[in-house]
Parts: structure tokens; sequence; C-alpha cells
């Protein structure tokens, strides 16, 4: 049994994940994404590939599959929902890279030419490629999120992509499965993550202290998952819940695959209870109205967040929940660390103010933390082990190594699993 693979990206650091498998003369590439920074940080080129298997929308896992479609002329395995959110996500990286003047990494027409390369799949039905057969199974970390397993002459591989075991309310755990070699992420290495339920409490009060002192909750939430997941937590908690930027998008997109949610019912519900931002007036609007905001960007490095905590900033009644990881030099770490917001994406440095709003930071991640990958990873029997998408990986190896051997290969290099 012989594995050959060689990752472009996302090895021993996060983001810009994208990985090439050769497996009895079939080249597979599974993801290829980049991350946006300014400016954004690209994967390494993708060789000639027989097949791409996209395991979910975000921006580091699928941000560069158009530029694979004005080279080659492979289909890209994916879920329904993943499908339809990366389209959105790669127009809006095309429109943010021409407004903030960064080379354009493709165009109008790859995106539309990605979209007719989509091979769709559920979780129930396998796909015969060949001497390759390929199943989906959940992978917990948003609405459509897949695990990738290929079975062929050399036994049974497991990608799992961004993986998360536990319930959200927006989407279920992941499932469990069994395979004699485990591609695991491994963002989380050595960190845990608070009780699910202490978190929410714990949103929830906060919430509701800055509506009693007369305040804005200004949620800094990702566009795909996360705003959803928010919404679901305040449901039913009688406050006045608006939400704004591509997030709304998302939220329909997701409304049209119920099958990918945990409970359709609750989120109708918990949708049909937040007020939708369509338009500026409608900014002005949740200003004078709202007890909570949710909003992209995420770490406040652009979109709508920007407006609202220009107009509060001064206001130390509201506050400013961050609610994902701020990665070192954005916004949102700014904010965390010194108080301060650059508040003019296109000319930075020209435009930083002191923020006056509280700040408080909530842990939402959909990453599996140390323990959970841990679980995971000993319930698939795996005997060979690949952590990738992790910079402290190296801190799950002795946990893993009891039962299996463990692989930490970098960027570039070739290597195989015998």
């Amino acid at each position: 049994m012989t594995w050959t693979g060689r990752f472009l990206g996302a090895a021993e650091d996060i983001g810009r994940l994208g990985f090439v498998l050769d497996s009895a003369g079939s080249k597979f590439l599974f993801d290829y994404g980049m991350e946006p920074d300014k400016p954004p940080q690209y994967p390494l080129p993708a060789p000639p590939i027989d097949r791409v298997f996209l395991t979910h929308a975000h921006l580091d896992h699928s941000g560069m599959i158009p530029w694979l479609s004005a080279r080659y002329d492979a289909s890209v395995l994916t879920t329904p929902p993943t499908a339809e959110v990366a389209t959105l996500m790669h127009r809006d990286s095309l429109k943010i890279a021409r407004s903030e003047g960064f080379p354009e990494p493709y165009s109008d027409a790859d995106i539309e030419a990605t979209r007719g390369l989509y091979e769709l799949m559920d979780f129930k039905h396998p796909k015969q490629l060949g001497l390759h057969s390929v199943r989906l199974h959940s992978a917990g970390h948003i609405p459509g999120a897949a695990q990738m397993e290929l079975k062929g002459p050399n036994g049974t591989l497991i990608f799992t992509g961004d993986l998360y075991t536990k319930p959200q309310r927006v989407v279920m755990g992941a499932t469990q499965t069994k395979a004699d070699v485990l591609f695991m992420e491994s963002t989380y290495a050595g960190r845990e993550h608070p009780p699910r339920d202490e978190v929410e409490r714990e949103f929830r009060a906060f919430c509701h202290e800055v509506k009693a002192r007369g305040g804005i909750t200004l949620c800094a939430a990702f566009a795909v998952g996360r705003a959803q997941e928010l919404a679901m937590v305040l449901a039913g908690e009688g406050l006045n819940v608006w939400m704004d930027g591509m997030a709304r998008t998302v939220a329909t997109i997701f409304t049209q695959h119920p099958t990918y949610l945990n409970n359709f019912s609750q989120y109708q519900r918990a949708m049909g209870g937040v007020k939708m931002v369509r338009n500026h007036r409608g900014r002005s609007t949740a200003l004078d109205e709202a007890d909570v905001i949710i909003t992209t960007g995420g770490m406040m490095d652009g979109g709508p967040i920007l407006f609202y905590l220009d107009h509060l900033r001064n206001d130390p009644k509201s506050a400013v929940a961050l609610t994902g990881y701020q990665v070192v030099g954005s916004n949102g770490r700014k904010l965390r660390e010194e108080g301060m917001v650059d508040f003019d994406t296109r000319e930075p440095g020209k435009s930083i103010h002191k923020v006056h709003c509280e700040v408080r930071t909530f842990d939402f991640s959909a990453h599996a933390g140390h323990k959970d990958l841990v679980d995971f990873a000993r319930k698939t029997g795996a005997k060979d082990i690949v952590l990738f998408h992790g910079d402290q990986r190296e801190k799950l190896v002795g946990d893993l190594s009891d039962f299996a051997t463990v692989h930490l290969p970098v960027r570039d290099q070739e290597f195989t699993i015998k």
C-alpha cells in the first residue's frame, strides 16, 4: 500500500491549503485555498490534476479553485451548499482585490467556468472514479463541510478538511469514520475550547447586559457559519437582532439546503426572527433600533462592521463581541490588544482611532480542540496519521504515536506512506 503526496500549502502552517495525492495512476487535489491577507497569500502552483476534492467553502480551502479552471479541465467534487457558497466567496475575493489594488488571481470568466466544473455529491451516495471510489462524510465545521473518504488499491484514506466533532446550533458534529490512513487538520493542537454551553450563556448574558445599559452589541462574525450560529444562539432571547453583510446571503443559501443543517425548523425560526440589513438606510435604522448587530467581517479588516463601529466607537455603553480567531496584524487583534482600529482599508494607517466601547472575546471556534482531535483519530483505527493545517501540530504527536505512525510533512516536499 503506497500513497504519495505533496502539500502546496498549509502543512506546517494554517491557511491556503492544497494537497496533491498520487494514487494508482490518478492525481487528485484536495482543496486549493488562499489566505486573504493584505496582500493575499497563495499556495504553490498546482500541477496538472485529474480531479479536485473541495472540503468546504472557506477561502483558505476554496479560494484558488477558479485559478485551476483556467488551466485544467478537472471536475470539482463537493457538496451543493459548498459549491454555492464558494462561488459567492470567489466573487467577493475578486471584488476586494479590485477595490484594494491587489493583483487579480483569476477573472470573472474563471469563476463562471468553475461553476460548470462542480460535480455535486451528498453524504449518502458514493461515486466510482476509475480504480477509486469516493464517499463524503460530514466534517461538522460548517453546513456542507465534508470529509473525503477515498478507497482504492492502496486502501482507505480519509481527508478531514476542517473538523469539528461536537454538535453546533447550525450543524451536527463530524461523522466518525474508519480508515487506513488519516489526513487530519491540527489547527487547535495543544489547545482546548471552553464548553460551548458556557460560551453561549456568557454571550447571551453579555448582550442583555449591554442592552440594559442602553448600548448596542456589535458582533464581528465570519459570514459562513459563524454569523448564522450566533443568530441561533440569540433566538428567543427577546433581543432585537439585525444581520448585515455577506452573512445575509449565506443564511439564505443554507435555508435552501435543509438536509445539511442540524435542525432546519429551528434554523428557520431563528432566521425569521432576525432583521436583515439590505441597504444604507437599513444600516441607519439598525443603529437606531438594534440591540445586537451581527455583521462581517470577522477580523474587522473590512465589511459593514467598520461602518457600524465608526458610529459607535465613542459610546462606552456599546460593545464589540469578537467571535472568531483574530490573526496577528488584523484590526480585530489590534482592537483586542491596543483598543485601536484602522477604519481606512484603502490607505492603512490614515484613519486609526481609539475605540471606547467594551470589547469581549467569545470562543465560538468550529475547529476541534486537542482532545477531540485525538479521540477522533483513535476511533478511525488509522495506523498512519498525517497532520496538516497547524502551526503547533507537533503537540499532538505524543498522544497519537501510541497507536499510529504520525507524519509531519512540510510544504513542497513529496512524501510516501507505505
